[in-house]
């Protein structure tokens, strides 16, 4: 079974998580949050006619009771399709909780081996749209970096626009991106949105810089991988023991850098996201008399196909009200 008879099941997989966060959004609970999101997506990866391992997960097994990395799901059958997944139930849990915008529940699913197992660690990131992807160099200065981009799509520096993740590890970069000429969006989540956003013409977002998680990298190539976008990124140790993990997980060269296509090889690749709290491309999910709206993206790289999708999901029994 190829990941296109999948999509529509790994749509209503992300649009569960969605649904379940969404009904504690602003309840201050980021931990609750996530939970809830974790659970509603195993549970609904565990129907899917798969079998299912889990690269990009929660944590390690000992870390995350549900879906940790190496975790098996799907029902598993003799038939099924082998597929390897990466999931982030709820990215922006802090958005959720807070009931600030742009919390989305995301995953990416490959064929077998489609996905870089990533540690989940810190990865210094620059990430661009199509027309730049090959203008970037993540040894390469931000100011020579920003010209470079500002040639591809020209127009000057000025006229730029990046995301940083607003984190005091960025102090400098800011400082260089700003000496630079370029402008600064700065956001207290969510840097896998931010790298969708500047992969698509319209969104006033040309580049993200910065380090952010490793997990979140490959979940961002493979959305690139659909978009035509580039990325650059490298892994960051920072904690006692990482490095040992890495080698056993086969990463050997520890200063590598990684492309889009390094992160996310795989040629069938299927990314979903559903909205939480309202966003740049999803709108949060709404709650009505009878039932609840959910917004989503899914993207097929193999199809060329990016769909945006508006569910209506009613309740039997009630007087149903769709607000447009």
């Amino acid at each position: 079974m190829s990941l296109e008879n999948l999509s529509r099941d790994f749509l209503r997989v992300c649009e569960e998580a969605a649904i379940e966060a969404a009904r504690t959004m602003g309840q201050g609970k980021r931990k609750y949050s996530d939970h809830v999101a974790v659970e509603a997506m195993r549970k609904a990866m565990d129907r899917l006619p798969m079998r299912g391992t889990v690269v990009i997960g929660e944590g390690e097994r000992d870390e995350a009771p549900m879906l940790f990395i190496g975790e098996k799901v799907g029902r598993g059958g003799a038939e099924d399709a082998e597929v390897d997944i990466a999931v982030d139930p709820l990215e922006g849990t802090n958005l959720c909780a807070t009931g600030s915008p742009g919390a989305i529940a995301v995953l990416a699913a490959a064929n077998r081996g489609g996905l870089l197992h990533a540690p989940d660690c810190y990865m210094e990131k620059i990430i661009v749209g199509p027309s730049a992807r090959n203008a970037i160099d993540i040894d390469a200065s931000p100011s020579d970096n920003l010209k470079a981009i500002a040639r591809s799509l020209g127009r000057d520096v000025d006229d730029l626009v990046v995301i940083v993740l607003d984190r005091p590890r960025h102090e400098k970069l800011i400082t260089d991106i700003r000496e630079a000429g370029a402008r600064i969006k700065l956001i207290g989540d969510g840097d896998l949105s931010a790298g969708i956003a500047a992969a698509v013409r319209g969104t006033n977002v040309h580049a993200v810089m910065g380090t952010g998680g490793a997990p979140e990298g490959v979940l961002a190539a493979a959305a690139l991988r659909c978009l035509n976008g580039g990325m650059q990124g490298r892994l960051v140790l920072t904690k006692e023991g990482q490095e040992e993990r890495m080698r056993k997980m086969g990463i050997s060269d520890l200063k590598r850098v990684y492309t889009e296509r390094d992160l996310a090889p795989g040629p069938d690749i299927l990314f979903v996201a559903s909205g939480v709290t309202d966003g740049a491309f999803m709108r949060g999910v709404r709650f009505f008399g009878g039932g609840h709206r959910v917004s989503s993206l899914m993207m097929l790289r193999n199809e060329r196909l990016i769909r945006f999708v508006d569910s209506v999901h009613t309740e039997e029994g009630a007087d149903i009200v769709v607000e447009f």
